[in-house]
């Protein structure tokens, strides 16, 4: 609890430092990346109005990362000329992820403020949110990875048009897994002791999803579900957790839960605890800056996924080179941090292309028949649901979707080992074997 104390304090300060940036211009970019050659850009800003969790009890690391990522992007935007020769400032409220209350007033400050446009990371309760913006109508470009919403902008398209999911939603979490353990499987670097699966699941409707969807999924591989064991969040004791993994057996254990210092606690049981020889997958927490620190030597072996993930591609790197230089002295989280940077960038091309900031219609439609490639993949929001398509159920071409990446943490770091066209390293056999 001390930690998360100590990261949420962290949070707020850098909140204001962004907060002073924004309010300056192009002032404090100048002094990081210097452009004299370069004029400085003029004349009424363009707002982009973001949603960043300080307070909130859980989610504030992915909210600082999506705030530092967007950051780096206004910091050489603005170095550059700004766009349309206008500085790009940002107006940031606070927002409570996990209720819906806070969720809507955020989305109403931000509209209130008259921003061009809305960046948000997730918010658990994205439908509130998505219905303060209606009358307004701005773009609002969002990492919320919820299948509930995407669907709910195919059904009202009139009403909901003006919302996009950057990146792809959870139901690919489930869908995906038994491809991952298939293809690892065939490859060689892996082979599992039986093939049974088990799945740890926590009790909001996000997590639920992914369950759901991976059920199924093994219902068409060659794997098979061998028990569902659920746990609510805060999860403060995984000894019955663990205790029901070793009498279960299962080749594999999903943990599909979110929490990052959550998840280390379980490593640090598990591995003084351990069912040998298994793999145990944790579902997207890892990404989140504390889970790496928290949990030290205890996280090597295990293995994480996020269908929003930053690649290690010489785009991929080239950013994470860039905002370690910015960022120094801290893990990178490895989601978040370039959904921020990418949205930013994306609506620069966005405005650049319609050349009108404030005709909302017009750079809607100019993101429905966009395709960008950021540092995380592909953003390609052309469809019903405008959200982005996923590779590799939504498309079996890499360069035409946004890649799940799956990592495994080996010597501290989460490397990508999965899908192997985007991979930095070879699965590795866990400690615990």
């Amino acid at each position: 609890m001390k930690d998360r104390t100590v990261d949420r304090r962290q949070v707020v300060q850098g909140l204001a430092a962004g907060a002073a940036l924004a309010a300056g211009g192009a002032g404090l970019a100048s002094a990081v990346f210097p452009t004299p050659a370069i004029a400085k850009p003029s004349g009424e800003p363009i707002v982009l109005g973001l949603t960043i969790s300080q307070t909130a009890a859980a989610g504030v690391a992915d909210h600082q990362d999506h705030f530092n990522g967007s950051t780096l992007a206004m910091e050489e935007i603005n170095a550059a000329g700004g766009i349309l020769g206008r500085p790009l400032q940002f107006k940031v409220v606070d927002v409570d992820l996990l209720n819906a209350e806070s969720c809507q007033a955020a989305i109403r400050s931000l509209v209130d403020q008259k921003v061009h446009a809305i960046s948000s990371p997730f918010l658990f309760v994205p439908i509130p949110a998505m219905d303060a913006s209606v009358a307004y109508g701005c773009p609002y470009v969002n990492g919320n990875t919820q299948r509930a919403a995407t669907d709910l902008t195919a059904a009202h398209p009139d009403k909901y048009g003006h919302i996009f999911q950057m990146d792809p939603s959870e139901v690919y979490y489930g869908e995906t897994f038994p491809i991952f353990l298939q293809d690892l499987e065939k490859s060689g670097a892996w082979k599992p002791k039986n093939n049974k699966v088990h799945i740890v699941q926590e009790q909001i409707a996000y997590n639920q999803t992914i369950s759901r969807s991976c059920q199924e999924a093994l219902k068409k591989s060659r794997f098979e579900l061998a028990a569902v064991t659920d746990i609510q969040y805060p999860v403060q004791d995984w000894g019955p957790v663990i205790q029901k993994i070793k009498e279960v057996g299962a080749g594999t254990v999903m943990i599909d839960h979110w929490v990052a210092a959550e998840y280390a606690a379980f490593v640090k049981q598990f591995r003084s605890n351990p069912l040998k020889d298994s793999l145990v997958y944790l579902q997207y927490g890892p990404s989140q800056p504390e889970f790496l620190e928290l949990a030290g030597r205890a996280a090597e072996g295990f293995v994480w996924s996020t269908v929003l993930g930053v690649y290690a591609d010489e785009k991929g790197k080239a950013f994470r080179d860039k905002y370690k230089k910015r960022f120094p002295g801290k893990v990178m989280g490895l989601c978040y941090t370039g959904a921020g940077y990418d949205i930013v960038h994306m609506m620069k091309d966005v405005w650049e292309k319609t050349g009108k900031p404030e005709d909302f219609k017009a750079n809607c439609a100019a993101l429905r028949e966009g395709a960008f490639r950021g540092v995380c993949g592909w953003s390609i929001m052309g469809n019903k649901r405008q959200e982005a398509v996923q590779y590799p159920v939504g498309t079996q071409d890499v360069e035409k979707g946004m890649s799940q990446l799956y990592f495994q943490v080996q010597s501290r770091e989460s490397k990508i080992i999965y899908p192997f066209a985007l991979k930095e390293t070879e699965y590795k056999t866990v400690p615990w074997a």
